[in-house]
């Protein structure tokens, strides 16, 4: 199951347990569904996003240097090795994170970032 699932992306009282707020929960719950294979890899990544402490894409890089910075917020995670791509923005001010698709290898390639 995926923890986080029964979650609202406004559920003030959850998101004070964690440093980095990640909109979209639902996103990654629903391709999880669809791709179990995925599941541990997305709640592995969303559990060590929300106790980031990233404050510029430096930060971000010198964790995942396999991700592609795509301007001031985006960002392209590589999940499950170059199996899914994972596509959010991040407000690092704010320490928001908001999911905006996640997809198959196959999927990313179609996709203009």
């Amino acid at each position: 199951m995926f923890p986080d699932r029964e979650h609202s992306v406004v559920d003030e009282e959850f998101y004070e347990r964690h440093q980095v707020k990640v909109v979209g929960l639902p996103k990654l719950a629903s391709f999880a569904d669809h791709h179990a294979d995925a599941r541990m890899a997305i709640q592995a990544w969303v559990a060590e996003a929300q106790e980031a402490t990233w404050k510029t894409p430096a930060d971000l890089k010198a964790r995942y240097p396999s991700a592609s910075i795509l301007g001031d917020s985006g960002v392209i995670f590589n999940l499950k090795g170059t199996h899914y791509r994972l596509q959010v923005s991040i407000h690092y001010s704010s320490q928001l994170i908001v999911v905006k698709r996640m997809g198959t290898h196959a999927e990313y390639s179609k996709w203009k970032c």
